[in-house]
């Protein structure tokens, strides 16, 4: 067994590291410049465009963290004090009266000469409109104080940040009704393969339905990207120059299909011919075939057409590519150290990824790994990383991706 796993021999493969630094290296050279101004419950899923700097100190005055009385510590000698007056949030609260005591409620303004909040299970309100404190307490105590989460000026959210929930609810607190956001890009999604129709038709001799595109163009979609569905592909190259040739007004195409050695597979064909091939043949396990490219300068990732390679490699390669283009830095996802649940006991020349899922504590993977197998993603909730020349035993430690990393 090897514990640490090295590079395996993979001859003319590119190992995937490399593979995906190129295209990190790609899309930082064609960023996405265009931005549009969008209102806050919109950005969802979108990229910021600009740093979001904040103009107010969150919180923006001192106020209890508790319900409660706000008093001056020094005027409390172990004697009841009268309530002066009351505070809920949303009031402005007036000087606190030398000893005395103010009740007050959690998120309300603490009033100028008071420098303590004591809760109210520690105090016992008497008919006489005075409270018993009984413990001591000291400045500070259950005060959030002016400025404690943000500060004016402060950088709250880098340019390239990917906005979610938490992110449009932090830059609502700061009073923002919109924001810049890098426009989305545009993906144009074909398939290629005669094989190939789409669902709800009638399957004829030889024919699969068209699985690969839903795939894509719903995930494209909840990446925040703009889709432009450019159906099949007939297995014809003058078909593929002419189609792709059409596609002169988006930012990527995304083919599956078509980017093997095979004599149909005519993307390739058409890509060495009218355009470049940057990247051909990858040392990973499933989807060696990845292809991408420039057809008449338009950048094309050509993913395999298998249903289990398209999604690995679009996870871990294109997906990158694709939120890099958008000014996204950490565009790697999460991987979790965890104990394999499984041996494996001849090593791969490639970098395998396995659909596998958490159970009692260890990764288990899908008992058919063949690239043709979309259920087992269905089954699975992340991809097992098994490095090149590697073998295992079970309680091994293994890399686990979470599928939500990617997914979104």
């Amino acid at each position: 067994m090897n514990p640490v796993g090295k590079p395996g021999k993979t001859g003319s493969l590119m190992p995937v590291e490399v593979a995906l630094a190129r295209l990190l290296e790609m899309a930082d050279d064609t960023p996405i410049v265009e931005r549009e101004h969008l209102p806050l419950a919109q950005v969802q899923g979108r990229v910021l465009a600009q740093d979001l700097v904040s103009t107010l100190d969150l919180p923006p005055w001192p106020n209890s963290a508790m319900d409660g009385y706000a008093l001056r510590t020094a005027d409390w000698a172990g004697e009841p004090l009268v309530v002066s007056q009351k505070i809920f949030a949303g009031q402005a609260p007036e000087p606190l009266q030398p000893g005395t005591c103010a009740r007050i409620f959690t998120g309300a303004p603490v009033p100028a000469g008071a420098d303590c909040v004591e809760m109210q299970e520690n105090a016992e309100a008497q008919a006489d409109r005075r409270v018993r404190f009984i413990q001591a307490m000291k400045p500070g105590q259950n005060i959030r104080p002016q400025g404690q989460e943000i500060t004016v000026g402060e950088l709250v959210l880098p340019a390239g940040t990917r906005l979610g929930p938490i992110e449009q609810g932090l830059a609502a607190s700061l009073g923002c009704a919109g924001l810049e956001v890098v426009r989305k890009v545009r993906v144009a999604v074909l398939s290629t393969g005669d094989e190939l129709i789409e669902p709800g038709q009638a399957l004829g001799p030889g024919q699969i339905y068209n699985s690969n595109r839903v795939l894509l163009c719903s995930w494209l979609q909840r990446l925040g990207c703009e889709v432009v569905d450019a159906g099949i592909l007939p297995d014809d190259l003058q078909t593929t120059r002419t189609r792709l040739g059409e596609m002169q007004d988006v930012d990527l195409i995304l083919s599956t299909g078509g980017v093997s050695v095979g004599e149909a597979d005519f993307l390739g064909i058409a890509l060495r011919e009218e355009g470049e091939l940057s990247l051909w043949k990858l040392a990973i396990k499933p989807g060696k075939p990845l292809t991408f490219g420039h057809f008449r300068g338009v950048p094309v990732i050509g993913l395999p057409g298998n249903p289990a390679s398209t999604l690995v490699t679009f996870a871990l390669l294109a997906r990158p590519y694709l939120l890099r283009r958008q000014g996204v830095n950490d565009t790697e996802p999460l991987k979790v150290r965890v104990p394999a649940g499984f041996d494996w006991p001849i090593p791969g020349n490639r970098r395998e990824y396995l659909r596998g899922r958490m159970e009692n504590g260890q990764a288990i993977i899908y008992k058919n790994q063949s690239s043709g197998v979309l259920r087992s993603a269905a089954w699975a909730d992340g991809l097992v990383e098994v490095l090149e020349d590697r073998t295992l035993v079970q309680g091994d430690i293994v890399n686990f991706i979470p599928l939500s990393e990617v997914l979104n």
